[in-house]
């Protein structure tokens, strides 16, 4: 079978594998229909060593159950499911607490060395805990919005909802990538009273504001942190949705909230010490929250609104490839020429 490997920054291959096949009991065998390549592809796309080559790419994927081993019950050969971008066993206590990508059994497909979604097939560990069956045709339309299901959809409502987002909130979301976009959907399902958009990009912003921002903020730095206190009442907003991940982000955030709010991260963090102390956050009272979403959590939650039509976060998707369009869809994310790109098999 063909399959997406990484051999180092800038160096995307489709190539051929070995099939991918049922290992263990609770494994499922799915056939990739629809699959993508997502912002945090991006870090490694641009620092990775070739020393750490190759890595099977792709934590996102809707597919086909093609087969199942002895202990799998809860999908069959035939079905369309969708799988979230971490597997889990659905039974630890982690999982029973709705944080699946903390599975005592599980893992994130990233860490997977024989596995991908960017692939014509994927073996799922522990299938009954990681995989949800969709009520529709392979062929539907709702599949991009769908797909969000298994990654940025739960990650933007994930950073909504550990922010603690109502209809009393003000938000700003910084940045206006996938996850950012699904954050600002989140925030509007939320109810809240006030959302900004921090991007620069225009076609992003406008999409952006379609889903629920009431303001965008282009500007960077401190004019980007004074024009946002200033349409939030001059204080800062109640909560920050925070969803880039490196440095310059997170001190936006710390500009932009307001005493006794939160920082909601959910942008993979590309650096280990931030500021914390008293000057930062413990002397305004601010929390700062976020973490790997655990998509799983979401997926029967959020799936009604899509397949009833209320929302349509699959409107990211603004470029489709085939697998031997992968690595040049790697080239236009890195480039800003796409927002994400769909991949089908």
């Amino acid at each position: 079978m063909r399959a997406t490997l990484m051999y180092g920054a800038g160096d995307v291959r489709v190539e051929d594998v070995p099939d991918s096949v049922i290992k263990q009991p609770t494994d499922a065998l799915v056939r990739v229909t629809t699959s993508c390549i997502c912002g945090s592809d991006l870090w490694p796309y641009g620092s990775m060593s070739p020393a750490d080559s190759p890595a099977r790419m792709g934590h996102e994927f809707i597919g086909i159950v093609e087969d199942t081993g002895s202990e799998v019950t809860t999908v069959k050969r035939g079905d369309l499911v969708v799988a979230p971008f971490a597997y889990s066993d659905g039974t630890c206590e982690f999982c029973r607490e709705g944080l699946q990508t903390s599975c005592v059994h599980g893992a994130f497909w990233d860490v997977e060395p024989e596995e991908g979604g960017q692939a014509e097939a994927v073996r799922v560990p522990l299938a009954d805990g990681t995989l949800v069956k969709l009520p529709v045709a392979a062929d539907s339309a709702l599949m991009p919005s769908l797909l969000t299901l298994s990654d940025v959809f739960g990650t933007g409502y994930h950073a909504a909802v550990a922010g603690g987002v109502n209809e009393r909130t003000r938000v700003t979301v910084i940045g206006d990538g996938a996850v950012g976009l699904m954050a600002v959907l989140s925030a509007k399902r939320l109810g809240a009273e006030q959302i900004v958009l921090m991007g620069r990009h225009t076609a992003r912003t406008d999409l952006g504001r379609e889903f629920g921002a009431t303001d965008v903020v282009s500007a960077r730095g401190e004019e980007g942190i004074t024009a946002v206190r200033e349409l939030a009442g001059g204080h800062g907003t109640h909560v920050v949705l925070e969803a880039v991940g490196n440095m310059p982000a997170y001190e936006q955030a710390l500009g932009v909230v307001r005493p006794g709010g939160v920082i909601s991260r959910v942008g993979v963090p590309q650096y280990e010490e931030a500021p914390i102390g008293f000057g930062s956050l413990f002397g305004h009272n601010i929390r700062l929250a976020g973490g790997p979403a655990p998509a799983r959590a979401y997926i029967e939650e959020l799936m009604p609104d899509i397949l009833d039509g209320t929302i349509e976060p699959g409107r990211v998707f603004d470029a489709t490839t085939d697998l031997d369009g992968v690595p040049a869809g790697y080239q236009d994310m890195a480039d800003r020429k796409s927002l994400k790109v769909l991949i089908k098999p």
